[in-house]
Parts: C-alpha cells; structure tokens; sequence
C-alpha cells in the first residue's frame, strides 16, 4: 500500500470511525439483515451472496460487535428492547423493570423506538445489526407481523410482553385479560350499574378483544342484555378516550358506569365528565385498566385492573438471559408465563346515584 493510500485511509478512519455493518452491506451491494445472516453463518445464504458480503468485511477490516466480544472473552449478553407504545406512563414502568433486571443480571438493554415514520421492520433489522442476543417487545410491537417475520428469520429469541396471542415460536409473558375485563364488569354489576359503557383498545391488538370478550362475558352472566350501542372504540390513547367518552355521554340514554381498556383512555373519560358538569363518582362511574402512574396522579384515583408491568418485564429479561445462558432458546416457543393480575379499588367508582321518584300530594 502506498503511503498515500495508507493517508486517506487513515484520514477517513479519523472521520468516521470504525467501519459498520451499514459500511459493509453498501460496499456487498446487500441488505444488513443479509450480513448479519452471514455473519452468524446462516445456511439460507447463496454462496455468491456470502462471497461478497465476506469480501467486503475483508476489505473494510470489520470486525463483527458479536465477533468482537468473543475474542475479547466477553460474556455479556446484549438484549435489544423495541418500542413504539403511545402511553408513556406504560412504557416508562416496562423500561424501569427490564432495566432493573438487566443490572441484576449483568447484561446490557439497548433501547430502540420505532418513530411513526419509519418501518418497523427496517427498524428491528438495525437492532439485529447492531449485535443482540435476544428481543424483548412490549404490546403493540410485540404483534407486529413485519417485526416478529424479521426476528423468525434471523432466529432472534423473543419474547412478547402482555399479548394475549402469542406469536409461534415467541415465549410469552402476559395475564389473563378476558379474566380480568369479566372481574372488573362483575364489580361495576355488584354495584348496581346496568347500563356499562366499555372502550375497547386498539383492534390490532389480541388484548383488546379479549378484554371486550370479558366484559360481554360478565354481562351475559349477570342476564343483562349486551347493547352494542355501549361499546366505543378506542386506541390506547389519551385523544381516543376523549373521543369515545364523548361518544359514549352523547346517548339518549347514558350509560352510568364507564370502564376503559387502559388508564389513559379512562383518564380522558374522567375529564369529559368534569367537562360536561358530571361528578365522578357520583354521576359517572370510571374504571381503567393497567394500573400505571396515572391512574393515582389525577381525581378521583382510578379504580383499575392492576397488570403488573414492571413485574412482566422484568420475567422478560430474566427468562432470555436464563435461556441464552442455558443454551436452551430452541426452548422459548414453549415458554407461556400467565401472571396474576389485581382489581384496585380507589375513588371513582360507587353505587350507581338514585333517581328521585315523584310523589303526588293530596289536594
């Protein structure tokens, strides 16, 4: 090499750093998730494709993240967390419990979020190509074909946090929701309530169906008719609650108890009532589900379904780490981890207020 070649190859290190697996999918003419399929030396892999992907590497002097750890006889397992939940109170309990689990456990969490603009299947293929041994995903990623046909492929153990339909060949980690929807319905009946309003989640989401799967089952249970004109769609989001609670207090005939399907939208719901002039409890009974911070941040505290979420991430990272360790993640298909789930009593839920009743007054 020629002291001028050895210059600008120096100056170009200086500029940017250590040659990436971007470098080296542009330079093979191939995708990342391609290199690092060769790189884990995966047979579905043409041999004219892994000639040039290893020509590359060769040329570029790029030394693989999972390469690089084994030579340096490095054991720390890198766990890869992708998000794009709506609910920053949920996803802030998730990531407190991953992360605390991943310190006790000695290995490393890299958090990715997939922006509303971007494919999530691209997405998690840079989370592949930066080096992970296992994937962690919260709802509503944890049901995303694009997301879980990527993983497949590269043959990433997952695990999907809090789906109620659990992917083949994913371990899950979740709670019986249609138990728990039917729980909170039969409480809203103990009280009096006949006409319960219900918001159902996102419906790309098996939760939410099973959730308004528990509610319908409560109400057929207790001989009270199911009226469709009660049900209200909602996306796990704050606008959405707003939304369906208007829709909801708009009937003729109102409903006396409203229960969401998360806390977010069960929050909105409190706020179009105060909006409209109505007391809750008093007036309008509200309920949630997850137990998440909001739900004792904002009046009246929400009565809700209390989903241990820290709980949950934590099993996540713990059962990765355990298998990936154990050389058992041919095993995490047949992992299903139901966890138990808590109906909280605060103060936005009563007895439904009785309407007086005329009486006539001798003349």
């Amino acid at each position: 090499m020629s002291d001028s070649e050895r210059k600008r190859r120096n100056s170009r290190s200086r500029q940017t750093g250590a040659p990436t697996i971007a470098d080296v999918a542009a330079l093979a003419g191939v995708s990342m998730m391609t290199v690092s399929r060769v790189i884990n030396a995966e047979p579905k892999v043409r041999q004219s494709t892994r000639d040039s992907v290893n020509a590359a590497i060769a040329k570029l002097n790029y030394a693989p993240n999972r390469a690089a750890r084994s030579l340096a006889g490095a054991a720390q397992i890198r766990l890869g967390l992708l998000y794009s939940n709506p609910s920053e109170a949920f996803l802030s309990a998730f990531i407190v419990g991953s992360l605390e689990e991943a310190g006790r456990s000695d290995v490393q969490i890299i958090v990715r979020k997939v922006e509303d603009d971007e494919d999530a299947g691209q997405a998690v293929e840079r989370l592949i190509a930066g080096g992970i041994d296992g994937v962690i995903l919260p709802p509503p990623i944890c049901e995303a074909d694009a997301v879980l046909s990527v993983l497949e492929q590269a043959h990433i153990p997952t695990v999907a946090v809090t789906t109620a339909q659990p992917h083949e060949g994913v371990a899950a980690i979740m709670i019986d929701d249609r138990s728990a929807a039917r729980e909170m319905t039969a409480h809203l009946l103990g009280l009096g309530h006949q006409r319960i309003g219900f918001v159902v989640g996102h419906p790309d989401l098996s939760a939410s169906h099973e959730r308004l799967e528990g509610y319908r089952e409560a109400l057929d249970q207790a001989g009270v008719a199911f009226d469709p004109e009660l049900v209200a769609q909602g996306f796990f989001t704050y606008r959405s609650g707003l939304d369906a609670a208007e829709q909801l207090l708009s009937l003729e005939d109102a409903p006396s108890a409203i229960f969401c399907s998360n806390d977010d939208m069960a929050a909105a719901t409190v706020a179009i009532a105060h909006r409209r002039g109505l007391d809750v409890p008093g007036d309008l009974t509200v309920c949630g589900f997850d137990d998440i911070a909001l739900a004792t941040t904002i009046w009246p505290e929400l009565t809700t379904i209390h989903q241990p979420i820290t709980q949950m991430s934590r099993r996540a990272v713990e059962l990765l780490v355990t298998l990936i360790r154990n050389k058992k993640i041919d095993e995490i298909g047949n992992q299903r981890i139901c966890v138990e789930h808590k109906l909280v009593r605060r103060q936005s839920d009563a007895a439904p207020r009785r309407r007086p009743v005329a009486t006539s007054r001798a003349m």
